[in-house]
């Protein structure tokens, strides 16, 4: 899958970019890197609507800014993150590294990811935090979903932290591929989690104790009763990939399906959200 990146200038960065992140984030933008000058939006080529920067302006005529537009093709991924990847250190949890990075020292629980993706690597506050949650839960046995896997960072976390069944799905047919690659360099096959590509649909007669969904605001609001229908009675579901701010929208759906909220956690404006059926 081809990606399309747009780069902001941002006059003064904060709080304009977060601002302009966050609508971006409901209009299929699914990564965001910020820097000094403003941040990089990234989105799958399908996707992109060009009316959307089109509006931009009109929607916030307050803030002043510029964008540039890259097309980045697939095959550039793994030459661009072997140049900047850095091994992601959570908590005294678990690292998150590439192949060509030595362990942690002190050991941690030690997560291998081809840095093939801009998305999942660990280093966006979403997988931050949802890994975080996963460590801060009882995985041991628990049978385990994870909605829109992208790398299969989180599927494998859950693996390594003893789930009984692992099964993780993406529309985008590269991520599964590269979910089954960072599978095998971790240890484990097909019998030990299951990755396939395709919607939630797909997911029939099966429950599972805990789901996963780090995706984005509109497809967690859309999907949220499927989320409900596929977990186990006392089951967990985190969820992540919005902002802060949109938190009472989620909890709101949520509750109005039956999920109960537990807990929000944040990190630089970003949250997750835990429930329980």
């Amino acid at each position: 899958m081809e990606y399309i990146c747009v780069s902001f200038k941002v006059t003064p960065p904060e709080p304009g970019s977060e601002i302009l992140a966050s609508y971006l984030a409901e209009e299929n933008f699914e990564s965001f890197v910020h820097n000094e000058q403003g941040f990089e939006a990234f989105i799958q080529q399908p996707l992109y609507d060009e009316t959307v920067l089109q509006n931009l302006s009109a929607q916030f005529p307050e803030i002043k800014f510029t964008h540039t537009i890259q097309n980045i093709k697939q095959q550039n991924w793994n030459e661009t993150w072997e140049k900047s990847f850095n091994p992601v250190v959570i908590e005294n949890y678990c690292s998150i590294r590439a192949p060509f990075h030595p362990a942690a020292t002190p050991p941690l629980l030690d997560i291998i990811i081809e840095p093939k993706m801009s998305f999942g690597t660990g280093h966006h506050q979403t997988t931050w935090l949802m890994t975080k949650a996963l460590f801060e839960n009882d995985i041991k046995g628990k049978s385990v979903l994870d909605v829109g896997c992208g790398t299969g960072v989180l599927a494998i976390v859950a693996k390594k932290l003893g789930a009984s069944v692992v099964v993780g799905f993406d529309i985008d047919e590269w991520s599964i591929e590269n979910s089954r690659e960072n599978r095998k360099v971790n240890g484990f096959s097909r019998t030990d989690i299951d990755f396939f590509q395709g919607t939630i649909q797909k997911i029939e007669n099966q429950l599972f104790d805990l789901v996963l969904a780090n995706i984005n605001k509109n497809i967690l609001l859309k999907e949220m009763k499927n989320y409900f229908d596929v977990l186990n009675k006392g089951g967990k579901l985190f969820l992540s990939g919005f902002f802060e701010l949109d938190a009472k929208d989620i909890i709101a759906a949520a509750e109005k399906t039956g999920l109960h909220f537990i807990k929000q956690e944040t990190k630089n404006e970003w949250a997750t959200l835990s429930f329980v059926k």
